[in-house]
């Protein structure tokens, strides 16, 4: 794959175009948390329709991709998120779905592929890692998605970035969930572009936290990766094609405990009438913490996509 440059203010402003009126403009709340060390907003890309932002960057990928190709199909490697976003798009364009799962995502995640009408082809998490990096998978026809390095995706995801600015125009900071950074270095690019001195920070969970060991070490290393009930965001390395963005476009990962996370569940259901995964609730834990220094920082709260048996644990005091 070529290098990969920011997705440009054109191609977001396109992308925001095609997507009107086919994904939800998400609000953005205040916390409400009095004694907070910041002044925290929640982007709620959990009210997607699919409980996800990644209806955004899948939609802008099929939106734009060759006819010939996508009526053979097309198909994806997702934990869960981006496969619901690409087979809620491909039952609305009448073309057949497969997604590559890694065999520890959870039911809730797999039972909704399932519901949208894609055919789940679980894997072990290694070979559902070399997908991604191969971006092929034997025997699978159309088109596939990258879930994270495909430009068409992060372009959509920069969407999130525009509606930011247009929401809080002071914003001082944003806090994104790092899984593989086409979230993150989608709404930096649109920020970049927008409002330079925006501070744009990754978030990660301390069992699995690639990009925060690679910015120690100056390159993109392999990890050993901890599986957890915060299962959106946390692979075994940063994809070599995503640091070059990730290294140049934010300004750190900010790791945060489990139960820090699940903490932060608990305080979206009670304060805010919020159900976030783990992977939406991290830059929330980080927020808190007061990791994303002070001034108005806006949390992604990535999508809210939770099995009802972790939730009620967490809801309980307990970590699952």
């Amino acid at each position: 794959m070529t290098a990969l440059e920011p997705a440009t203010l054109g191609e977001i402003r396109a992308a925001q175009a095609r997507l009107v009126g086919r994904v939800l403009r998400t609000p953005l709340v205040r916390l409400n948390v009095d004694d907070a060390p910041a002044e925290i907003y929640l982007k709620l890309e959990c009210l997607q329709p699919i409980g996800s932002f990644k209806l955004r960057g899948a939609g802008n990928a099929l939106l734009t991709a060759d006819p010939a190709r996508l009526r053979e199909g097309v198909y994806t490697a997702s934990a869960g998120n981006m496969a619901q976003g690409v087979a809620w798009w491909a039952r609305r364009l009448g073309v057949p779905c497969a997604v590559i799962v890694p065999e520890h995502a959870p039911e809730t995640k797999l039972r909704a592929i399932e519901r949208l009408g894609g055919r789940v082809v679980k894997v072990p998490f290694d070979r559902w890692w070399q997908t991604l990096v191969e971006r092929s998978y034997p025997g699978m026809q159309g088109v596939f998605v990258h879930p994270v390095s495909d430009p068409a995706v992060i372009a959509g995801n920069g969407v999130i970035g525009l509606e930011l600015l247009e929401d809080l125009p002071d914003l001082d900071a944003v806090l994104v969930p790092f899984g593989g950074g086409g979230l993150s270095c989608g709404i930096a690019s649109a920020l970049r572009a927008s409002k330079p001195g925006v501070r744009i920070y990754a978030c990660e969970v301390e069992t699995a936290a690639p990009l925060s060991a690679s910015l120690r070490a100056g390159a993109p290393l392999a990890i050993d990766h901890v599986a957890s009930f915060v299962d959106g965001i946390g692979g075994k390395a940063v994809l070599a094609e995503m640091w070059p963005l990730a290294s140049r476009l934010l300004d750190g990962s900010l790791v945060v405990a489990l139960a820090a996370v699940a903490a932060a569940v608990r305080l979206l259901v009670e304060r805010n009438r919020v159900v976030a995964e783990g992977a939406g609730a991290t830059p929330v834990a980080a927020a808190l913490a007061g990791l994303g220094g002070s001034g108005k920082i806006a949390c992604i709260v990535s999508g809210g996509n939770i099995d009802g048996s972790k939730l009620a644990r967490i809801l309980r005091g307990e970590l699952p």
